[in-house]
């Protein structure tokens, strides 16, 4: 079994994620199934990140993102790329954080309980496979720093897993 070293103390927003980037390194390393990486991923992200309520990935099917592993309540199953957060990232081709997603044109609510989001494409070969998405229930919980930090954490799931 695989066990977080915790919400530590330590100097920097930074140093957490380079912390976190080395523990899904271990997490992943044993496993080449992207499904069951995304998996553990969702679950490692969602008790290795202060103040999330949902952690979880959409996956491109068919022209639209449809849900794929996560951890949280139950949440909207297809979204159209161009709406909402997670479809702007798509369309965008970029990691978008979200301090009030109430005031997000678009905004889908699957879970009233949240208040940010940041959204982060998953990109292979120039393709979009789908995105990284963490809610929060508190405003303003994501920044920069997160951005940065959770698309270092995709690109260790892109890299540990066999393309889907």
């Amino acid at each position: 079994m695989f066990e977080l070293s915790g919400q530590t103390n330590t100097a920097s927003k930074a140093d957490r994620y380079r912390e976190l980037a080395s523990e899904l390194e271990a997490l992943l390393g044993g496993e080449r199934d992207f499904i069951a990486n995304a998996s553990n991923t969702a679950s490692f992200l969602l008790y290795g990140l202060p103040e999330l309520n949902w952690a979880g990935f959409y996956l491109m099917r068919g022209g639209e993102l449809v849900l794929g592993p996560f951890q949280g309540k139950p949440a909207c199953v297809r979204i159209p790329v161009g709406r909402g957060v997670c479809g702007t990232a798509v369309s965008k081709r970029m990691s978008i954080v979200v301090p009030d997603v109430h005031a997000f044109p678009g905004h889908i609510a699957c879970d009233s309980a949240s208040n940010s989001e940041l959204v982060t494409p998953l990109v292979r070969d120039g393709q979009i496979l789908g995105v990284l998405d963490l809610d929060s229930p508190q405003l303003n919980r994501f920044d920069d720093e997160d951005k940065l930090g959770c698309e270092v954490l995709t690109q260790i799931l892109l890299r540990r897993s066999d393309p889907f």
